[in-house]
């Protein structure tokens, strides 16, 4: 298998950032576009306005939400979650500015390459596409530091060719200025020129940039005296050295990283570009990642501020880097998540009048301000739970017990006690004791209209409910916690979903009554809707089995109906969602037709994962061009696109999931494969207990697998490899395999049966 991947082309003119080749660390993110001109857009993470962010009110808690709710009072509910007054600012990430190159009469950007092994680009620059005299500017990131550079013929650039321009003068409709954002300060000379953007009360970003000889470079500083620590960066910026380092990081990154071989070009490029830009997202000692991570536009404010999305956009960024070996990148977002505990504690102790109970808003900033007053996303307790299950996940990976005590463990309980105060006990149709949620939304379906987003017992929270439990089960004996009986006692309880029952209407195979999974009490899933959250028990919290007698016939006629109310409503981050859902219902043509819709309707020119569709015609959420027929692609859509990373990242999941998948513990490789897939490998693909898998697929059946133990401890593995296969030699005939295995040890299972 190799080890690295195939490098990527774009071909100018690219008229928009988010069309443009990618240069990112974490900290500094680069998007290389242009017509005429070349362009680099350039951004800092973590550059935030912070006004205007604010907490829930002190008066406002659960009973009176519930109270209003109930009541149908939608004053009183208004009084609980004021609104912004207008022209209020609100927490946005905002972005740099855009370093432009003019070239010689007649010459002009043609094609880019990506090596995305290097992670360095190309742009041939000529006077056409086949011109022989055309020459390459050749464009380079350091790994860890705020500096990318240029080499480049200085007889390619005009007279006066290079010049920076602050995001604040290109933003449309001088949006930053009417935020009361000062203009910044701006300097140049003969050799560069910069300037430092400052905000009312956060700290200023500088950006620079420098020529010498045939080198460019343009840097980035975020702190208080950001002219002084932008100049003193290119001042002291070394070249060698920091090739040197990006070099090595690169070798390093793709040395480690899991890697498949696919029979499908479209995943292939989507896993390869998709670990590539992993790498510039998820970084140690950068800020946690956001929907957009440092990629930031500069002709708009970022979309949703480019904010902390956590009712599933942040998981979905976050997915996944376990499986692909970059757990150890993740640690700023939980020392984010550390930091927040306190809030946390506070807002849900407040809310609930409960001890211990957490409330986490559904979008926040990185101090954990609310952004604004969605009381729906506010009561979704599902964003404290789930981010508990990917941090009890990134226990599984790693074993890091300091992790599991410091924040699982007060994540699982904050999430717990705060489902707990919303409990009530009612009986259920047998007269049996049964728990329910009284008050519940599913996300986002209904917006935050009372008469429209909310019910009892949405089957997102009791399924978010069922896997908090089942995690507290789990680490309380790890940590020498004592077993809450709460915790059983609601389990058995507490339905893991809601249905709905209609008579038969003409599903022909199934028949009726055709009982199905439904939002809430009450509520079916009535038309196409991005967040697929009524489906959660089957992904992502898996606490119900697709093929367990009790549920398949119910999963089934539910995915069925999730089928007739189709996709018009999606957007780009929930397609990689759908996939997954359908891998784990033993639907793999489904998951790969999944991705192949997000890599032809959702992703653009530039291979860059969208919000909306890249076109009209099949999706509500689209590029506007049935607005603008006339101006496809034109000058409005500068302002118009969503590039998020959630897509892309959910991508790399999907396409893992499709082929080795834990579940309740065991281990499973793919016992079906789409048709037409012959011939696939995968490496250094990690999954929780600490094993780290190799295999290989030949003639659509899995022909060998290699497992390595890094913890020890016990396997169970789903094969795959037919009726007779061996374990390091020795014959086999079982499907399944129980081992204890030895820290460090790798186990070698092949297929003996033709």
């Amino acid at each position: 298998m190799t080890a690295k991947p195939s490098p990527l082309n774009w071909f100018f003119p690219l008229r928009r950032p988010h069309t443009g080749v990618t240069l990112g660390n974490g900290l500094q993110g680069v998007l290389i576009w242009g017509e005429n001109t070349l362009l680099l857009t350039v951004a800092r993470a973590s550059f935030w306005d912070h006004r205007g962010g604010h907490d829930i009110l002190p008066t406002t808690n659960f009973n009176a939400v519930r109270h209003a709710l109930e009541i149908k009072d939608e004053s009183a509910l208004a009084a609980l979650f004021p609104k912004r007054a207008p022209g209020t600012p609100f927490p946005q990430q905002m972005g740099g500015g855009r370093l432009e190159l003019t070239f010689a009469a007649g010459l002009r950007p043609l094609d880019a390459t990506l090596d995305l092994a290097t992670a360095t680009v190309e742009v041939r620059v000529g006077r056409h596409e086949s011109d022989p005299e055309a020459k390459s500017v050749r464009i380079h990131q350091t790994a860890t530091d705020e500096v990318c550079w240029l080499d480049i013929d200085p007889t390619l650039l005009a007279e006066g060719g290079i010049r920076l321009h602050p995001a604040f003068s290109l933003v449309q409709n001088n949006a930053m200025g009417a935020l009361g954002i000062a203009a910044p300060n701006e300097w140049a000379d003969a050799t560069g020129g910069g300037f430092v953007q400052t905000l009312p009360s956060d700290t200023p970003l500088g950006v620079a940039w420098h020529r010498s000889g045939n080198r460019i470079t343009l840097a980035t500083a975020l702190c208080k005296d950001a002219e002084v620590a932008v100049r003193t960066r290119l001042r002291s910026f070394d070249a060698n050295a920091a090739g040197d380092a990006r070099a090595a990081f690169w070798s390093r990154y793709w040395a480690d990283a899991a890697r498949v071989t696919l029979p499908d070009a479209v995943l292939q490029q989507q896993f390869d570009y998709g670990l590539y830009r992993q790498a510039g997202l998820i970084r140690r000692n950068t800020p946690a990642a956001t929907l957009q991570g440092p990629w930031m536009e500069d002709t708009t404010i970022p979309a949703w501020s480019n904010d902390y999305h956590l009712n599933i956009n942040v998981q979905l960024v976050y997915g996944a880097a376990l499986a692909t070996g970059q757990a150890a990148e993740m640690a700023p977002l939980w020392d984010m998540l550390r930091g927040w505990l306190p809030r946390l504690r506070e807002f849900g102790e407040r809310f609930y009048q409960t001890p211990g109970a957490m409330v986490l808003p559904h979008a926040v900033d990185d101090r954990c301000q609310m952004m604004g007053t969605f009381w729906a996303g506010t009561i979704d307790q599902a964003c404290v739970a789930w981010m508990a299950r990917v941090a009890y996940q990134y226990y599984q990976y790693t074993g890091d017990l300091v992790h599991l005590r410091e924040l699982v463990w007060p994540l699982l309980v904050g999430a717990f006690e705060g489902y707990h105060a919303m409990l009530v006990t009612t009986s259920g149709p047998d007269g049996t004791k049964r728990f329910s949620l009284p008050i519940s939304v599913s996300p986002e379906f209904g917006g935050s209209d009372p008469k429209k987003c909310w019910g009892r017992d949405a089957s997102f929270q009791l399924a978010a409910l069922h896997a908090a439990i089942h995690d507290l089960q789990a680490v309380a004996p790890l940590l020498g916690q004592p077993a809450d009986p709460r915790w059983a006692d609601v389990a058995a309880h507490l339905p893991r979903y809601t249905t709905v029952t209609t008579p038969d209407v003409g599903y022909g195979w199934i028949g009726g009554p055709f009982e199905r999974i439904g939002l809430w009490a009450g509520k079916d899933l009535t038309e196409s809707h991005r967040h697929h959250s009524h489906l959660a028990s089957i992904y992502p919290f898996c606490t119900v089995n697709p093929f367990d007698p009790a549920h398949h016939k119910i999963v089934s006629r539910s995915l069925h109906h999730w089928s007739l109310m189709g996709m018009g409503n999606w957007t780009g981050w929930c397609v990689p969602w759908a996939a997954n859902i359908c891998s784990r219902s033993g639907l793999p043509d489904a998951a790969l037709s999944n991705l192949h819709l997000l890599a032809r309707q959702f992703t653009n020119e530039g291979h860059a994962t969208l919000h909306n569709a890249d076109c009209a015609g099949m999706f509500a959420w689209d590029d506007g061009s049935l607005a603008w027929p006339d101006n496809r692609k034109g000058s409005d859509f500068l302002y118009y696109e969503i590039m998020q990373m959630d897509a892309a990242m959910a991508a790399i999941s999907a396409i893992l999931e499709m082929i080795v998948s834990f579940r309740d513990g065991v281990v499973h490789i793919a016992d079906r494969l789409p048709k037409g897939w012959r011939e696939l490998s995968f490496n250094r693909v990690r999954v929780e207990g600490g094993f780290v898998l190799e295999g290989r697929f030949r003639h659509g059946r899995a022909e060998e697998l290699i497992v390595q133990s890094l913890r020890g401890g016990e396997l169970r593995l789903v094969h795959s490899l037919g009726k007779t296969w061996t374990l390091d030699g020795a014959s086999h005939s079982e499907e399944a395999l129980t081992l204890v295995t030895v820290a460090g040890n790798k186990y070698h299972l092949k297929r003996t049966e033709q």
